[in-house]
């Protein structure tokens, strides 16, 4: 991991914040990981947190993929033969909306304290003899 590899430096973030996700706010500490490995610039270690931030994001997205799918088959099945399909793909849309909005707001949570946390990482790095 050399100082200025962004993209392992995300991964290595990104897969941190994910095995942290347990600890509330682990996107921040798999955003300072990256960015104290980044080093450079507060703006280099402010962008590889947001990266490591899009790499934790990827397990919800495909949670929330798979919730779609899942829900919206049972949606439109759960009407039955002659039950009026209308229902059914009103609720599969409603539902649609809640996960597309869930999807944006968990995405904000991951990449925004994924940033914070690079940008905290270059500062433990560069202005504190907190990990010398």
């Amino acid at each position: 991991m050399a100082e200025g590899d962004t993209l392992i430096n995300a991964l290595v973030g990104g897969v941190a914040a994910i095995v942290l996700s347990f600890i509330p706010l682990s996107p921040v500490l798999g955003g300072a990981i990256a960015g104290y490995l980044q080093g450079g610039s507060r703006n280099d270690g402010l962008r590889v947190g947001a990266y490591s931030g899009v790499v934790a994001a990827i397990p919800l997205a495909l949670f929330f993929v798979f919730a779609v799918f899942v829900f919206g088959v049972f949606g439109i099945f759960a009407a039955g033969p002659g039950g009026g399909g209308s229902g059914a793909v009103g609720g599969t849309v409603l539902l649609l909306f809640v996960v597309v909005f869930g999807l944006i707001v968990a995405a904000v949570y991951t990449v925004g304290l994924g940033a914070v946390g690079g940008w905290l990482g270059n500062y433990v790095k560069y202005d504190t003899d907190l990990l010398e």
